[in-house]
């Protein structure tokens, strides 16, 4: 499995956090301060290059209501930076990581001074944390899969657990392609909260599911499938 990198994206400085091979567990890496689109987008290649990382989650500075506001516009801004760099980009909703990340500080005795260089990379953490608790599904790449011919597909969340899905639909929203997948054994009618899937294909050409976690996104998947089967 890969790493992800997770970023704390602010005006001056960037929290940059990593996660181990395994996907469970979130460390803070640095704290950078910002020079320019160009050395930032530089810096944070050269860190992902080092942990062999193409997946970077990105905290969303939404307002406590849940809107985006001008800070969310910034961050989107930057994160399309580093997409034209070839990276998949993430979000996460980072409301309240900033007092967690001085919590966890202040709990561990670090002096102020020393707070003030390490709170972003702690934010960043948080950000990533909250991103890998959420969990994410991937295709098992074996021959078992191959052979499904009745669209039904297993997966293996972060805990290990196999679950057996059935796809419900097959939605296309700006160029990218999702199921709505229920577990097996579930009528359709008597569930509707189903599991949106993502098709996306690695660097070798084989395909994957990945579990979308973006609110707006997922919104948006459902609402396309609500027009489809109305159609």
């Amino acid at each position: 499995m890969e790493r992800f990198i997770g970023l704390d994206i602010g005006d001056r400085r960037i929290g940059i956090a990593v996660s181990d091979p395994l996907q469970i567990t979130a460390q803070p890496l640095e704290t950078y301060v910002r020079k320019g689109y160009g050395p930032d987008v530089a810096h944070i290649r050269e860190i992902a290059s080092h942990y062999d990382v193409k997946r970077i989650v990105c905290g969303l500075p939404k307002n406590m209501d849940g809107t985006e506001g001008f800070q969310s516009e910034k961050a989107k801004a930057f994160a399309a930076e580093l997409e034209k760099a070839g990276f998949t980009i993430l979000f996460q909703d980072e409301r309240m990581t900033t007092i967690i990340a001085e919590s966890a500080l202040l709990e561990g005795n670090v002096s102020r001074n020393d707070r003030k260089g390490k709170v972003d990379m702690v934010a960043a953490a948080v950000i990533l944390q909250s991103f890998l608790d959420a969990g994410t599904f991937r295709i098992q790449d074996d021959a078992e899969d191959a052979e499904e011919d009745d669209g039904t597909v297993s997966v293996t969340d972060e805990e290990g657990n196999t679950y057996d899905l059935y796809p419900v639909a097959e939605v296309t929203l700006h160029g990218r392609r999702y199921s709505l997948m229920n577990m097996l054994g579930e009528a359709e009618e008597e569930n509707t909260d189903f599991l949106v899937l993502e098709h996306k294909t690695d660097e070798d050409g084989q395909e994957y599911l990945e579990d979308i976690v973006d609110e707006d996104i997922l919104a948006a998947v459902y609402e396309a499938y609500l027009k489809q089967t109305d159609n």
